[in-house]
């Protein structure tokens, strides 16, 4: 029998679905742009095969997201506007890192770590609400 509770459950369950299919295709893209960083390094600047590699990790990371992630049509804006989210998680990571070593005073190696754990859901909230709307 379907109750409200369960009926919550299931859509739970689904939201959950898609964050540990975000979790999987972050690892992946990580993966993939690393081996072409690695692949690039010989034959261009480690600035440069950054670059390159952060790029592709984006486009990457915009069909993943879009295919396998959400199982949402893809449009032009959403297209345009997948970097800006990017952007924007490097801004709070960058000021989660900066928070947590000059005011928290934290170990400067941990700093990273710790802004995977503001970065990762924000950055999963922003996707979905850029591929879904407000219907999830």
């Amino acid at each position: 029998m379907i109750t409200p509770t369960n009926n919550a459950l299931a859509g739970y369950r689904v939201k959950s679905g898609a964050f540990a299919r975000f979790l999987l295709s972050g690892g992946f893209n990580t993966a993939v742009t690393y081996a072409l960083y690695l692949a690039l390094l010989p034959f261009l600047s480690y600035r440069v095969s950054y670059t390159i590699a952060f790029a592709g990790g984006i486009v990457l990371a915009y069909a993943l997201n879009r295919l396998f992630v959400f199982r949402a049509k893809g449009t032009l804006l959403t297209l345009c506007l997948f970097p800006l989210v990017y952007i924007l998680q490097y801004g709070v990571g960058l000021a989660v890192v900066s928070l947590w070593v000059e005011w928290l005073h934290g170990m400067e190696w941990l700093a990273p770590a710790v802004a995977i754990f503001v970065t990762v859901p924000l950055t999963f909230l922003l996707c979905r609400l850029l591929f879904h709307g407000h219907r999830e």
